[in-house]
């Protein structure tokens, strides 16, 4: 009898397994996409996966619903370790009716978000669906609201990852976008309001579901995505990398590894990188690599706002949040986009305990009318506040020029910096010195005989006096002007100083923040 009920069992756990049945695995693999269980078996390590909820079945008798058969409900959920690290885990099944969402496969979400909550462990969701289970009407829909819910409750309490590997249209793109951070493949991956049918219909706009909403669409133009990947095995590598930089809470200090570079390692080439034209580019990139451990860096959001760069690095085998103007790119000026991005990273920094370095080249906020009128102000000022609210330890690098309230919004002693270095190429600022000449001496270069001489006196007058950080440094705004060569040595040893840092906030119920 025990035999009986112990093949019924292993037979239950068979059906579960294979999902949607081999014709529909066949059809998903030729699209370029593995199943949700070939996701989950690349991501955890091996025989590390614990699934729970495998017998959940939908209780939807409505519209056909009755006779249909949803092995594990069309979404697979559970726990294991990445890189010995505890993970929560759902992914939607795709062959087991195109992964849509209804009552009972929100519940299985629902349950795993919050064992994830309550054992401060990461969570990752791999969306792969159709949307909504149109049969189940409201029933989905509440599904929807409750793990919008739990997004939100678990915000800044656990590290939540998405992952898009296929379709994720309508309601559902709100939970990836609640999230921490969102992954997306090239190609396979579409994230959507409203589909290029329904777009055709209300706007008469012709579109294909690449350019609506493809990986590289939310990467480059939207910045609803933070990284793209041409497969999902690459994908997941990266999910891996991803996790091994954050804690698993916001209780716990940032992973520490041992770290095999020297630690006092001199870097020759940051003496030379910056031009001696003030005017001309260099790519700020080199220069994290250059002080990061091993030239390790992971780059958050590499093809939105690419005039400010945001990523993680080790020093010393801790982890490291960068935000730094970027150039080469609008020659690093701060716009709406590059406020928003950095705003954000600065904040999801400051809830996971993890220190940030801003390395600085700005020469201000991007002017035009196309800026002003799309709230430059109220989007600037997000920077302002994250740097102000957040209490991890912060340290600032001014690299070349820092002018004007961008200087501000770059983390500066004012916005709560615990130390702030500058390079001897250094210009701080309140704005560049051809502007500030014709302002300051705008009558006597209009009445001088030669106003052209007189206004390049002037201008050089001005650079020798702002053009070098030492007017900073003489009013404490900078604590040491340091050799670039030195940079990594200064940088770690900051951090190493910073490491007991404690700081806390008035109590309120949250902040602000201009969104």
């Amino acid at each position: 009898m025990a035999t009986d009920k112990i093949r019924e069992l292993q037979d239950l756990r068979q059906t579960v397994s294979q999902g949607g049945g081999e014709k529909r695995i066949k059809r998903q693999h030729e699209a370029g996409k593995l199943t949700a269980r070939e996701r989950l078996a690349l991501l955890f390590d091996e025989n590390s996966f614990v699934e729970i909820d495998a017998f959940v079945k939908h209780r939807c008798t409505e519209l056909g619903m009755k006779d249909v058969e949803a092995p594990g409900e069309g979404v697979v959920t559970g726990y294991g370790t990445v890189d010995g690290k505890l993970v929560y885990a759902f992914a939607q099944d795709f062959t087991v009716i195109g992964g849509s969402l209804g009552e009972m496969h929100a519940k299985k979400i629902c349950k795993v978000m919050d064992m994830a909550l309550k054992m401060g462990a990461p969570l990752v969701g791999i969306n792969d669906s159709g949307g909504a289970r149109i049969q189940e009407g409201v029933d989905a829909l509440s599904g929807y609201g409750n793990i919008f819910y739990r997004n939100t409750i678990a915000s800044g309490v656990i590290p939540q990852i998405s992952v898009v590997m296929g379709p994720c249209a309508g309601g559902a793109v709100y939970s990836p976008a609640l999230t921490d951070f969102v992954f997306m493949v090239d190609k396979t991956s579409q994230m959507f309001i409203t589909g290029p049918q329904v777009i055709k219909a209300v706007t008469g706009e012709d579109v294909t579901f690449e350019e609506l909403g493809g990986a590289m669409t939310h990467n480059q133009i939207s910045g609803v995505a933070h990284f793209i990947n041409d497969n999902e095995e690459e994908c997941i590598n990266e999910i891996k990398r991803l996790l091994s930089f954050l804690p698993s809470n916001n209780m716990e200090g940032v992973p520490v590894f041992e770290c095999d570079d020297d630690l006092n390692r001199i870097e020759d080439m940051l003496n030379e990188i910056v031009p001696d034209n003030p005017n001309k580019a260099y790519d700020m990139k080199e220069v994290i690599r250059a002080i990061a451990d091993n030239g390790d860096f992971m780059e958050v959001q590499p093809y939105y706002a690419m005039n400010i760069i945001t990523g993680f690095v080790r020093l010393n085998g801790k982890s490291i949040g960068i935000i730094a103007n970027q150039p080469k790119v609008l020659a690093g000026c701060l716009d709406i986009n590059a406020s928003d991005k950095g705003g954000r990273f600065i904040r999801t920094c400051d809830a996971f305990n993890i220190p940030v370095l801003t390395l600085v080249d700005v020469p201000g906020f991007l002017p035009g009318t196309n800026q002003e009128h799309g709230g430059i102000i109220r989007h600037g000022a997000k920077m302002l506040y994250a740097y102000s609210e957040a209490t991890v330890p912060k340290v600032t690098l001014i690299v070349r020029k820092s002018y004007g309230g961008a200087y501000l919004a770059m983390c500066s002693r004012d916005m709560g910096a615990d130390q702030v270095f500058a390079w001897p190429t250094a210009e701080i600022a309140v704005m560049g010195p051809d502007g500030a000449a014709n302002i300051i001496f705008k009558k006597e270069i209009e009445s001088a005989d030669d106003p052209v001489a007189v206004r390049n006196e002037k201008i050089q007058e001005y650079k020798d006096k702002f053009a070098n950080p030492y007017v900073a440094a003489e009013r404490g705004y900078v604590d040491d002007v340091i050799e670039p060569a030195l940079t990594r040595q200064r940088l770690i040893s900051a951090f190493d100083m910073l490491e007991s840092k404690r700081e806390t906030r008035p109590m309120k119920k949250h902040g602000n923040l201009p969104v």
